[in-house]
């Protein structure tokens, strides 16, 4: 981050993806889109935290997001075998079809 641009529009980027996130994991009903949308969300949050670990000169900013990158790479993993564990039980990525417990 440069001296140039202000704190806040770190932020204002951070909540502008975040609320994207939201938007299509609330709006959307394709399961990909909402995976997109979380990994978009825990993004946003990373952001903030390099963000504030930088305006407060500590690590622990940096600790964190490297924590939500692994959990985020974890679930990335396992999100993606469950995906396409449905995909090809229930040929179909929509929510609404995938909801039922019964095949």
């Amino acid at each position: 981050m440069s001296a140039g641009v202000p704190l806040s529009w770190y932020l204002i980027l951070s909540a502008v993806l975040f609320s994207l996130g939201i938007a299509g994991f609330i709006l959307r009903r394709n399961v990909i889109t909402v995976f997109m949308s979380i990994e978009l969300m825990l993004n946003a949050v990373n952001l903030s935290f390099i963000t504030f670990s930088y305006q407060l000169k500590q690590v622990n900013g940096h600790i964190f997001s490297f924590f939500v990158m692994v959990v985020a790479a974890a679930e990335a993993a396992v999100g993606l075998a469950i995906i396409l564990t449905v995909f090809k039980n229930r040929s179909t990525l929509n929510i609404d079809d995938v909801s039922s417990m019964k095949k």
